[in-house]
C-alpha cells in the first residue's frame, strides 16, 4: 500500500468547473481561458505527447515569479499567525506530545480554481486547531508532479497558525512514473548545486506557502542517484529554512536507491529524514516498528513527534481499524505523531446531494468524536477522534479580534442579516478564525445540538444554531483566547432568536481553569435579545488582566429555543480600513473579466468585489484575500453599455471602506 496508488484514481476523476461567485456553469465554461488556476509543474523533461483537455504541461526549472500571469491569483497573503496552548478541554489530551499532519486533496490537479468557485460542496476544513502542517496533495503523471496550494487555502490555514506544503510526487512506474523525472528534480549544475531546489523554495516564498513533501516513489533507481536525491533534499532544507520554510520527506527511496516502504525509521531511510524536518511513515507500520522508530529518532537527537504515523482514511474513515495505542496510546507517552491521509473522505464519502451542513456534521465527528463534545470525549469508541488525544490550539491573541463564524462557503453571501448573493460559493480564504472546542456545552440539562448553520447568516456564509429545549442554563464555550483589556475594551455580541425566547448573558473569563477539562471561570453580562438579528454591546472595564475564554449562556425563557450567534467583536475602537485604489479591468474576453487594484494602506482583511445594477442594488461577486479577482459569466442587464463595478476593503471588524469603481463597456 502506497500514497500514490489512490492518487492516481483521482487524477482520472475529472476536471473542475473553474467557476467564480455569481456565474452560471455554460457562462464559465466560454471563459475558461482567462479562469486563472492552481499551479502544477514537472520537474524539467515533459511527457510525451498531448496534454488531455485543461491540462497545461510545464516545466519547474523555466518558471519565473515575473514570468507567472497567475500568481496575483494565487500568492497567499494571510501571514502565518502564532498559537498557543490552552488548558486542554479534557483530561486526556496531550500538549507536547503528539501532533497531526493532514494530507487533502481539496481539488483535481488541473484546472483546480485558484480563488474558489461557485459551489458550496467544498471540503471546507474547520478543525484546525488539531492540525500541526497540512500537505496540498495530489499530482499525476498525465497532468504534473509539483504542486502549489493555492490561495484561499493557505490564507485559511495561516490565520488558525498551520503552516501548508505544497506537494513533490514522483509516481510509480505502474501509475506513469519515468525514472528521468526523479534524475531531472535532482539535476546539479556546473557549480554542483541543485536548480530545482532553489526554484521550489523561489515558488513557496512567491506563493507565499510553508515548504515541500517530498514523495519519491518511482523505482528503477539506485544508489548513485539516492545520494543525489539526499543532496538535493538537503539543499532544499538549507535553502528552504533560511525562509522560514519546512520540508517532510516520505518513507519511500531508501539509501540504496530502491523503493521500499519501511513502515518505520530505520536505516534505510534515516539519512533522508536526517536531512529534512520531519518525515512521513508508511502505513505498513507495526506497534513495534513505531516504538523503535521513536527510539531512532531521538537517539539521533531529534524529537520522536516529528515521525508522522500514516493513517489512511481515504477509504473508510471513521470506520477504519487502527492500532491507537501504538500511536497514542492513553497510558503512557504518545509514540509518535498522527499522519491523516486524504481526511476529507468527510465530505466524498457523502451521496450525492450533501449539503454543507451534512459535511461539517461528519467532519465533526471525525475531528471530535461521537460526544461531539471535546470536554467529554467518548473514550470507548473504535475511532480515537484527535480531541480525545490532542490538545487544541488558538490564535486569538490580538485586539481587534472578530468572527462572523463563516466557514468559508455557503449557500448565499449574507451581509447584515440580508443576502446579498443566492449564488452557492466556496473561498476558504474568506473563512473566519473558528471555535476550536466545538461543540464545549455546560449543562445540567439536554444538551441542545450547536452546528454551524446555512439557512441564515449575519454576514459570509454560515452562523452558529444552538437548539433544544434549554431546560437548564446552557454554557457554550466559543474561544480560548489572550486578549488583552484596556480602559476602552467592549465585546460584541450579534445574534437573534428564531424560535422560542433566551435569555442571552456573555460570557467572559480571565484565567484558566485549575486543571485540564475544567470550565473557565466565567463572569456572566446580560445582552439584550430579540427575534431579529442585534448587535449587543458588553463593557469590560470592570474585568483586569486579559481575556483568556469567551462564551455564551442561554436560558430559556420560553422554549423549544433556536437561537443564533451570527458575529462575536472585541475591541478597543471601531477601526474602519481606508480605500484601494485603482480597480481596474487587466483582460477580458466577452463576460469573463480579470480585476487587479492597489491595496488599502493599513490592516486590511480582504477586499469584497460587487456589480452595482441599473436600478441601483448592489450583486455581490465575490471576496479575496489577494489584489486580483477573477469573475466570469457576466451578461449586460437590459439596455446596458457599460458594466459598473464597486471593490472594498474589509477590516479585522468587518468595517468596511469606501469603494473603487471602474467600468467595462460591453
Amino acid at each position: 500500500m502506497n500514497l500514490s496508488r489512490r492518487t492516481v484514481l483521482l487524477a482520472g476523476a475529472g476536471v473542475a468547473a473553474g467557476l467564480a461567485p455569481g456565474l452560471s456553469g455554460t457562462a464559465a465554461a466560454a471563459a475558461r481561458d482567462l479562469q486563472p488556476y492552481a499551479s502544477y509543474w514537472y520537474p524539467d523533461s515533459l511527457p510525451s505527447g498531448t496534454p488531455g483537455t485543461g491540462i497545461t504541461w510545464r516545466a519547474l526549472k523555466s518558471w519565473s515569479a515575473a514570468n507567472d500571469a497567475d500568481l496575483a491569483f494565487n500568492a497567499a497573503s494571510v501571514p502565518l499567525a502564532a498559537r498557543f496552548t490552552p488548558t486542554p478541554a479534557n483530561t486526556t489530551a496531550r500538549d507536547g506530545q503528539a501532533r497531526i499532519q493532514s494530507l487533502v486533496s481539496f481539488g483535481p490537479t488541473a484546472s483546480n480554481p485558484s480563488q474558489g468557485a461557485a459551489d458550496a460542496d467544498y471540503y471546507a476544513l474547520t478543525h484546525w486547531a488539531y492540525v500541526d502542517e497540512l500537505v496540498f496533495w495530489g499530482g499525476s503523471s498525465g497532468e504534473g508532479l509539483i504542486l502549489a496550494p493555492n490561495a484561499p487555502i493557505v490564507d485559511a490555514a495561516h490565520r488558525h497558525g498551520v503552516p501548508v506544503l505544497g506537494n513533490v510526487f514522483l509516481p510509480p512506474v505502474a501509475y506513469g512514473g519515468q525514472l528521468q523525472w526523479t534524475r531531472d528534480l535532482v539535476q546539479k549544475d556546473s557549480a554542483g548545486h541543485y536548480p530545482l531546489a532553489a526554484q521550489l523554495v523561489a515558488v513557496a516564498d512567491a506563493y507565499g506557502f510553508d515548504g515541500w513533501f517530498v514523495n519519491a516513489e518511482t523505482s528503477g533507481g539506485n544508489a548513485a542517484l539516492a545520494t543525489d536525491m539526499l543532496g538535493f533534499l538537503k539543499e532544499l532544507k538549507a535553502l528552504g529554512t533560511a525562509k522560514g520554510q519546512r520540508v517532510t520527506w516520505y518513507d519511500s527511496m531508501t539509501v540504496g536507491g530502491s523503493v521500499s516502504w519501511q513502515g518505520a525509521l530505520n536505516s534505510q531511510n534515516q539519512t533522508f529524514f536526517q536531512s529534512a524536518d520531519s518525515m512521513f511513515i508508511d502505513f505498513r507500520w507495526s506497534q513495534s516498528s513505531l516504538a523503535s522508530s521513536g527510539t531512532l529518532a531521538q537517539q539521533l537527537g531529534r524529537n520522536r513527534y516529528e515521525l508522522w504515523t500514516g493513517v489512511d482514511v481515504e477509504a473508510s474513515g471513521t470506520s477504519k481499524s487502527v492500532n491507537w495505542n501504538a500511536i497514542v496510546p492513553t497510558a503512557a507517552a504518545h509514540v509518535t505523531s498522527i499522519g491523516f491521509y486524504r481526511p476529507e473522505w468527510t465530505r466524498n464519502h457523502l451521496p450525492a446531494g450533501r449539503t454543507p451542513g451534512d459535511f461539517h456534521a461528519a467532519d465533526d465527528l471525525f475531528w471530535t468524536g461521537a460526544s461531539l463534545d471535546p470536554a467529554r470525549p467518548n473514550t470507548t469508541a473504535s475511532w480515537r477522534a484527535p480531541a480525545l488525544s490532542v490538545a487544541d490550539r488558538s490564535t486569538v491573541t490580538t485586539v481587534p479580534f472578530a468572527s462572523t463564524f463563516n466557514t468559508g462557503h455557503g449557500l448565499k453571501w449574507y451581509e447584515d442579516g440580508t443576502a446579498t448573493s443566492a449564488t452557492a460559493w466556496n473561498h476558504l480564504g474568506l473563512q473566519d478564525r473558528l471555535p476550536s472546542r466545538r461543540w464545549v456545552t455546560r449543562t445540567t440539562g439536554q444538551r441542545p445540538a450547536v452546528t454551524f448553520d446555512f439557512a441564515d447568516a449575519w454576514r459570509g456564509g454560515s452562523s452558529v444554531l444552538v437548539d433544544g429545549a434549554l431546560d437548564a442554563p446552557t454554557t457554550l464555550d466559543l474561544y480560548a483566547t489572550r486578549l488583552p483589556l484596556g480602559t476602552d475594551t467592549v465585546v460584541e455580541l450579534t445574534h437573534r432568536a428564531v424560535s422560542g425566547s433566551v435569555r442571552v448573558e456573555l460570557a467572559v473569563a480571565t484565567a484558566e481553569p485549575d486543571a485540564a477539562g475544567g470550565a473557565p471561570p466565567y463572569t456572566y453580562f446580560p445582552v439584550s435579545a430579540g427575534a431579529d438579528w442585534g448587535t449587543s454591546t458588553v463593557h469590560l472595564t470592570e474585568l483586569p488582566g486579559e481575556v483568556r475564554a469567551l462564551g455564551v449562556r442561554l436560558t430559556a425563557t420560553g422554549g423549544p429555543v433556536r437561537w443564533r450567534l451570527g458575529g462575536l467583536a472585541v475591541r478597543d475602537a471601531v477601526v474602519t480600513p481606508a480605500a484601494p485604489t485603482g480597480l481596474r479591468v487587466t483582460d477580458s474576453d466577452a463576460g469573463s473579466l480579470r480585476f487587479a487594484w492597489e491595496g488599502a494602506p493599513g490592516p486590511v482583511r480582504h477586499y469584497e468585489l460587487y456589480r452595482t445594477l441599473p436600478d441601483g442594488t448592489r450583486r455581490f461577486l465575490g471576496g479575496t484575500c489577494q489584489r486580483a479577482f477573477y469573475v466570469g459569466g457576466l451578461v449586460p442587464e437590459q439596455g446596458e453599455t457599460a458594466a459598473r463595478f464597486e471593490l472594498r476593503a474589509v477590516g479585522e471588524l468587518f468595517t468596511v471602506s469606501l469603494p473603487t469603481t471602474t467600468t467595462h463597456t460591453w
